[in-house]
């Protein structure tokens, strides 16, 4: 623990020593902010809710984290220091849990940041605070997810540009592959059985279970599971750069 602890904080003061992390941090809370009061429409609704708030993480999310994270190995293998890394007297899978968490501590605190938005949604009205945080600990979740698959495509190549567009692929695929719109067209070219088994990887039917106030603990092993594979494929990769 104290070595991943180590490379957490190196991983999260490398975010701060450049203004990039000030930058990303002014434009999530300006375009969530914006899609909950202008584009969700919050103060027409007369409701006391946050749902515009969390319907769009899914969508913030698909560039946001993408742009957070495709530095995560490509930076060290353009810089030639991941050779350096990995001759550490600790092991690969400290390396990248540290790198990771270091990540998504950096997202949660982008997220933490939004709490003026539910101290206004409690100043207006009496909101369901237990659905509000079911839903701050989906969007956790569902950060990690895209985050560890963005670790899995910075170790596939020393190109960060390359990284965030395959990392927006696939986590557009998680969002795209159980929506119903996409289901019904997809139903018309193969057979049920095979649109069912490939929707069963969208993100939003757990999404919308912590929106509804639900921590339903299948949609929690969902989202650890696809936060450990890409993590795991990651290992797979950078053992092959080694070997």
């Amino acid at each position: 623990m104290k070595s991943i602890w180590t490379i957490t904080k190196r991983e999260l003061a490398g975010y701060f020593n450049s203004p990039v992390a000030y930058v990303f941090l002014v434009i999530f809370l300006l375009m969530t902010a914006a899609f909950t009061f202008l584009i969700g429409q919050f103060m027409d609704r007369n409701q006391a809710t946050l749902q515009p708030f969390f319907m769009w993480h899914p969508w913030i999310y698909l560039f946001l984290v993408p742009a957070v994270g495709m530095r995560l190995w490509s930076e060290e293998r353009r810089q030639g220091t991941m050779e350096l890394l990995l001759t550490l007297p600790i092991s690969l899978w400290h390396c990248i849990i540290g790198k990771f968490l270091a990540s998504w501590l950096f997202l949660t605190l982008a997220l933490v940041m939004t709490f003026p938005i539910w101290i206004t949604v409690n100043y207006l009205g009496d909101p369901d605070n237990s659905v509000i945080l079911a839903s701050y600990i989906g969007s956790f979740f569902l950060a990690g997810a895209y985050l560890s698959i963005t670790s899995m495509t910075s170790a596939l190549t020393r190109n960060q540009v390359i990284s965030f567009i395959l990392s927006v692929v696939i986590c557009l695929f998680l969002v795209l592959c159980g929506w119903p719109p996409v289901t019904d067209v997809v139903e018309t070219l193969a057979p049920r059985s095979i649109v069912e088994f490939v929707a069963a990887f969208s993100v939003m039917p757990g999404i919308e279970q912590f929106n509804n106030g639900q921590i339903d603990s299948r949609a929690v092993i969902y989202f650890l599971s696809v936060i450990g594979f890409p993590l795991f494929a990651t290992s797979v990769i950078i053992r092959g750069l080694r070997a």
